[in-house]
C-alpha cells in the first residue's frame, strides 16, 4: 500500500475497523481522524490508531493521499465539497457507503470524478461505533470497488491494495450494477426480515405464544432485523429504484406460490424448495456477509443438575471463552438442546474439537 497518510471523516464501526487493519500491518502510515464524538476520538488516539485528531475538514487534510468518507450514506455526499479546497495533486476521496449511486450522482455534479473512487465493504455487525471495531472485521469479507468515469487504472489499484492490506478481497464493479445487486442480496432481506417479524408481532396471540416458540429458521432469517434502523432507513431511500424493482418481483414470485398453495400443486412446491436448496448450497460459506456470523452450535445435552456446569468446565480447562450459553426449547431442525455462542471462529472450533473428545453429539 503506498498511500502514508490517511484521514477518515467519521470513525466509527467501518471507518474503525479499516483504520485498525491498516495499522496492524502498516503500523507507521499516519492516520488523521474527525467525528463529532471526541470522545471516541481520544479512545482512538489512546488505542494508538489516530495519530491527530481533526477540528474539522481544514488545511490538515491537505497532507492525505486518502480520505475515507465514513459517515451515514446522506452525509458523505455533503463532505464532497467541503473537502475539495484541501485535496493535494494525486489524492483520492473514497466513501464505504452501502449504496453507490447516489454519492456517484454528486461527484459527477461536483465535477470530482478524477478524484473519487466508491467504496463498500460488505461486513459488518449489529453493533455500532468505534468501540465496537477490530482489525480483522473486513477479513475474507468482499470490499467493491467502484471507479468513476474518469478513475484511472492507477488509482482503482490504490484502492485495490488497501482492501488487500487489511485482508479483504477485492471486486472492481460499475456503481450501478453494484447498487442492482445488493438491492436483491442485501436492501431486500432487511426488508424481508423486518416484515416477517412484524408479521409474526401482529398475528401473535395474547399470550406471545409465536414469539415463545420463535426459534431454529425463524430467528435465523431474522437476525438481521435487529439492525439499526436509521441506517436502513437510508440505505433504502438511497437504492429505492432498484429495491423497488426486486421487491415488486419478490411479490410477485409470492403470489405464485400462494396461488399453486391454494391450486394444492405439491409438485409446484417440491420445486420450490429443491431448486432453492441446490443454489443455496451452491453459495461459498467464506466471505462473511454484511452482518458478522454467529459463531454458534448446538450440544446434545441431558437436562439434569450440573450438565451445564460440567460442560463449562471443559472448555475453561482450555481457555475458551464462551459468549453466550442458553437453552434451544425450539429443536425442529434437529438441532442439539443447549445453543453455545462463541467469539470467533478459532474458539467455536477448539471448542467443537474439545467436546467431541468427551463424544457429545454436537449440531451446526
Amino acid at each position: 500500500m503506498s498511500d502514508s497518510t490517511i484521514a477518515f471523516i467519521g470513525l466509527g464501526l467501518i471507518g474503525g475497523s479499516i483504520a485498525r487493519g491498516i495499522k496492524r500491518e502498516q503500523p507507521n502510515t499516519k492516520i488523521m481522524a474527525y467525528m463529532r464524538t471526541r470522545s471516541k476520538l481520544l479512545a482512538a488516539q489512546e488505542d494508538g490508531i489516530v495519530d491527530t485528531i481533526l477540528e474539522g475538514v481544514s488545511e490538515e487534510l491537505r497532507e492525505c493521499d486518502l480520505i475515507f468518507l465514513c459517515t451515514p450514506v446522506e452525509y458523505n455526499a455533503q463532505y464532497l465539497a467541503d473537502i475539495r479546497p484541501f485535496l493535494k495533486p494525486g489524492a483520492i476521496i473514497t466513501d464505504v457507503g452501502s449504496t453507490k449511486a447516489d454519492i456517484h450522482q454528486h461527484v459527477i455534479e461536483l465535477g470530482m470524478e478524477d478524484c473519487f473512487i466508491g467504496g463498500h465493504p460488505m461486513a459488518g455487525s449489529e453493533k455500532t461505533g468505534y468501540e465496537n471495531s477490530t482489525d480483522h472485521l473486513l477479513e475474507s469479507a468482499y470490499y467493491i470497488i467502484t471507479p468513476t468515469a474518469k478513475s484511472t487504472k492507477e488509482q482503482t489499484d490504490r484502492l485495490v491494495k488497501v482492501a488487500e492490506t487489511i485482508g479483504s478481497i477485492p471486486l472492481v464493479l460499475d456503481y450501478e450494477e453494484h447498487d442492482k445487486v445488493t438491492a436483491a442480496i442485501s436492501h431486500l432481506p432487511h426488508i424481508v426480515a423486518s416484515s416477517l417479524v412484524n408479521l409474526v408481532k401482529d398475528n401473535d396471540n395474547q399470550e406471545g405464544l409465536m414469539k415463545r416458540l420463535a426459534a431454529g429458521g425463524f430467528k435465523d432469517i431474522t437476525r438481521i432485523a435487529s439492525s439499526s434502523p436509521e441506517m436502513w432507513e437510508q440505505i433504502c431511500m438511497t437504492n429505492r429504484k432498484n429495491l423497488a424493482s426486486i421487491l415488486e418481483a419478490y411479490i410477485a414470485s409470492l403470489n405464485e406460490t400462494l396461488n399453486e398453495l391454494n391450486r394444492q400443486d405439491n409438485n409446484y412446491l417440491y420445486q420450490l424448495f429443491e431448486t432453492s436448496r441446490d443454489y443455496r448450497n451452491s453459495f461459498s460459506e467464506k466471505a462473511p456477509g454484511a452482518i458478522t456470523p454467529e459463531f454458534s452450535f448446538t450440544v446434545d445435552i441431558v437436562d439434569e443438575v450440573g450438565s451445564i456446569s460440567t460442560l463449562s468446565v471443559i472448555l475453561a480447562a482450555k481457555g475458551i471463552s464462551i459468549k453466550n450459553i442458553g437453552i434451544n426449547h425450539n429443536r425442529e431442525h434437529g438441532e442439539g438442546a443447549l445453543r453455545i455462542v462463541f467469539y470467533d471462529q478459532k474458539s467455536m472450533d477448539q471448542a467443537w474439537e474439545q467436546l467431541e473428545r468427551y463424544h457429545y453429539d454436537l449440531f451446526y
